[in-house]
């Protein structure tokens, strides 16, 4: 039963002071994910796909977490091959990608971005294939520089590793499972974008809930809000004790940080739809609801 005064799982958030105290311990590994959100650039593909994001790794190279290095989501971890953008990559892909940044089984990962969401997409991943030694950083980029923190513009030193994929199959889900969650009073669907473009049609998938990621953090800090504030939050979705909980947005990124919130409050039956309105608001057959 979750306790609705604290954080059930806490150890996936990591702090400020803590990071800083930390920075030299040699398992570390520090990552901004940041990636640009902005109007789609192709015209003709804008009607399906109205949000496009992009690499953030030029604000990344002006000045960052000294020893971080950078996670390219749209680049480096989307899967190229698939007509939906954003998607999960395959598993060969995400394992060179960790390779090369240097994540290894016995490292210690903190994740962080301008806005939660590109760090969480990043934890969601890590959680999918297998991986729970990585933290968020409460706040991210926006906290840490607002308190003065060291900023570096060096490059990032990590070599290589090993990293071992262990599947957590029911991290991720398709079309097909959100489907079957509609009408299941054992299933809840939550609709995280922060705002409401259309994607190919108006509206949100039938049945969901309408829960904004950005309700989710305190305005002025970009901390996440208490325990008992996000339950409260949630409960709109009635939560409780179901089953299982789907969180889905306009590309799966906004739904991760939703679901990495219902996470730290305990639920462990969360998944994240990863078509989410790219593929289902552009796909005629499949059943939406007014906003």
């Amino acid at each position: 039963m979750v306790n609705h005064n604290r954080y059930q799982q806490p150890q996936y958030l990591v702090e400020t002071d803590w990071l800083e105290d930390n920075l030299a311990e040699p398992d570390l590994r520090i990552f901004d994910c940041t990636a640009i959100p902005g109007p789609n650039p192709d015209e003709e593909m804008r009607k399906q796909f109205p949000v496009a994001a992009r690499s953030g790794r030029e604000q990344f190279e002006g000045g960052h977490i000294p020893g971080a290095g950078f996670i390219d989501v749209p680049e480096e971890l989307s899967d190229k091959s698939s007509s939906i953008p954003m998607m999960m990559p395959s598993e060969e892909q995400f394992v060179d990608a960790m390779t090369k940044y240097g994540i290894t089984d016995d490292s210690r990962v903190v994740l962080y971005s301008q806005g939660a969401m590109w760090a969480t997409r990043v934890w969601w991943m890590l959680r999918a294939y297998g991986f729970d030694n990585a933290t968020v950083l409460n706040g991210g980029w926006k906290k840490w520089t607002a308190e003065g923190r060291p900023v570096s513009s060096e490059p990032c030193a990590y070599v290589p590793g090993k990293f071992t994929v262990k599947h957590r199959s029911n991290a991720i889900v398709g079309k097909g499972e959100v489907l079957e969650a509609i009408g299941d009073e054992a299933t809840r669907l939550i609709y995280a974008h922060p705002s409401a473009p259309v994607f190919g049609r108006e509206g949100r998938i039938m049945g969901s809930e309408y829960i904004p990621t950005t309700s989710l953090h305190d305005p002025e800090t970009g901390v996440y809000l208490p325990a008992s504030q996000l339950q409260k939050i949630f409960d709109v979705a009635d939560v409780g004790d179901t089953e299982k909980i789907i969180t889905y947005c306009g590309a799966g990124i906004a739904a991760t940080n939703n679901a990495f919130a219902l996470t730290l409050l305990g639920y462990q039956n969360v998944a994240v739809y990863d078509g989410s309105m790219c593929e289902w608001g552009n796909d005629e057959s499949l059943p939406m609801m007014a906003m």
